[in-house]
């Protein structure tokens, strides 16, 4: 037998037991239906010859298969492989999630990337078993769903708000991967007919969003983070601890936005809601709160190897609190010029330099400044003019070795800065910004490791408004 074939029976076991570890991970066809799902489907297991496993949704879809309507395979979270790994693939992967062919195309992620579009190509599909286009395009119609069943849009303005070409391009991607009509998947979930007057109103009240998660979600800990951190005029957190919202302001490629995330869950997915200017920047401001939130861990690996541990401290703190994650940042950029700038210093910032929204919402008044607004700032300074000229990369298809060595080129840029920047705004899994020796064997988990072993701030409680 050969090594594929036991990878290939051990993921039958899997879809087997309906394990949800898996989700994301991989993908199951049937080929006597045409219908591919998530490993842990709650559908009569279908037989081992009729099953077809795909590393990728998009790569079910390009063998003619579609989403099945029990599972919903395009809602689950990401692989947490991309994260962990820094080769032209992952950056690739964590790009088009960002939204890059969209908006940029095949050349402009390949050009980001620092090959040709050929090569480019011929490495997505050899590996993942579909190329950028397809993998977009696979987003595209998950976010096209998600509109048609959660907002009274018109059809029109949710094909381009998705980021198809055109209508045509829509009406036949959303009939080959759902093989109903946007009409049909619309009425389906008991969704009305979008009008000018319903398209008004979902703009008002934001896109309802449900963010998936893998396994346990230690969301006290990170809503603690997000608390102590939280940077007045962009950020907030309101409520007491177990029932509290998280709030911020967004810039985005095509106009701005504001999320707010709620703490408390009834599943295995955390509650949302996003206002945008423009919907096109849908999916990149899901992807960033994702980032953030950490969404796409996988805390049953992390869990795994931790928890044997040899140092007694982390073992016992990983068995005590399952699912602590690593959050990471909304906005790189941000993050990095905070992190250097201070916390009195950045709140400061906001106010001096920041662009004011159009509309405030209670206490988020404000974008956190752009990079080219800061730097003749003392502290702040060079790094901004290094983020400005892009002599420091951070977009979430950065190779983080050389962004890290760039930052330790900057003045003014720490070891530790550098460190931290490398583990938030890059959401490496394995940074140790404490530089603690003998820390080796937790790869590649160390920023979990970290996350364990420093001490839960205390964040002052914030009245619900």
């Amino acid at each position: 037998m050969t090594d594929q074939d036991t990878s290939q029976d051990r993921r039958y076991e899997a879809v087997s037991s309906r394990d949800a570890r898996f989700d994301g991970a991989f993908f199951f066809a049937v080929e006597t239906t045409g219908i591919y799902c998530r490993p842990s489907c709650p559908a009569v297991t279908p037989k081992r010859k009729n099953v077809t496993f795909f590393p990728t949704a998009a790569a079910a879809q390009g063998h003619g298969f579609r989403a099945c309507r029990r599972c919903r395979p395009d809602a689950v979270p990401g692989s947490a492989e991309w994260n962990v790994r820094a080769d032209v693939v992952g950056r690739a992967m964590r790009m088009i999630g960002d939204g890059v062919v969209d908006r940029e195309g095949v050349p402009g992620l390949a050009g980001r990337l620092g090959y040709s579009a050929r090569q480019v190509q011929r490495q997505l599909t050899a590996e993942l078993g579909a190329g950028p286009v397809a993998l977009a395009r696979a987003q595209r119609a998950h976010t096209a769903r998600l509109l048609l069943q959660t907002t009274g849009l018109p059809v029109t303005e949710i094909a381009f708000a998705s980021g198809f070409a055109s209508v045509r391009q829509f009406n036949d991607t959303i009939r080959r991967i759902y093989a109903r009509t946007p009409t049909a998947l619309r009425t389906e979930s008991g969704n009305g007919t979008g009008t000018s007057a319903a398209h008004r109103t979902a703009l008002a009240a934001g896109v309802p969003l449900r963010l998936a998660h893998r396994g346990p979600y230690a969301a006290r800990e990170v809503f603690d983070l997000l608390a102590a951190e939280a940077l007045p005029g962009v950020e907030q957190v309101l409520g007491d601890p177990g029932a509290r919202t998280y709030r911020r302001t967004l810039r985005l490629p095509y106009g701005t936005g504001l999320v707010s995330v709620d703490e408390r869950s009834a599943g295995p997915w955390l509650e949302a809601r996003v206002h945008l200017t423009d919907l096109r920047d849908l999916t990149t401001a899901v992807q960033r709160i994702r980032r953030l939130l950490d969404l796409d861990a996988d805390p049953y690996a992390v869990t795994e190897h931790l928890g044997a541990d040899p140092d007694p401290a982390l073992a016992e703190r990983v068995a005590a609190r399952p699912g602590v994650r690593s959050p990471g940042a909304a906005d790189p950029e941000e993050f990095a010029l905070r992190t250097v700038a201070g916390p009195d210093e950045a709140a400061r910032l906001v106010l001096t330099h920041g662009t004011p929204l159009d509309t405030a919402c209670g206490t988020l008044t404000h974008l956190f400044p752009e990079p080219a607004a800061l730097t003749a700032h003392p502290d702040a300074g060079p790094l901004a003019a290094a983020l400005a000229t892009g002599a420091v990369r951070l977009d979430p298809g950065a190779d983080r070795d050389e962004a890290e060595h760039a930052l330790h080129a900057v003045p003014g840029v720490t070891a530790a800065h550098a460190a931290l920047i490398r583990m938030r705004a890059l959401a490496d899994p394995d940074v140790d910004p404490e530089g603690r020796p003998g820390t080796e064997a937790r790869r590649p988990w160390r920023s979990y490791a970290h996350r364990y072993l420093e001490p839960v701030p205390v964040p002052v409680p914030v009245p619900a408004q």
